[in-house]
């Protein structure tokens, strides 16, 4: 699969999920960013503590949490 139909596939699911985001009540809207931006932070914790207890895959696993928690809180602003 080239690259070019990843990147448009991409771009089409941006679009629909902010096309859904942005159709939810403000106070709605809020309330999902501020769940996500705990979940981003707790994950983040969860990350380190796996990383000095020397488990390289959960912390990555949570550390991808985070990262994707904070994407999706991006685009609920």
């Amino acid at each position: 699969m080239s690259r070019s139909i990843i990147r448009r596939a991409d771009a089409d699911l941006k679009h629909a999920w902010l096309a859904r985001f942005q159709a939810l009540p403000p106070s709605a809207r809020h309330a999902l960013r501020e769940a996500l931006l705990d979940l981003r932070k707790d994950a983040q914790h969860r990350a380190q503590h796996q990383w000095r207890r020397h488990k390289g895959p959960m912390a990555c696993y949570w550390r991808a949490v985070g990262v994707y928690a904070g994407h999706i809180a991006r685009a609920l602003r």
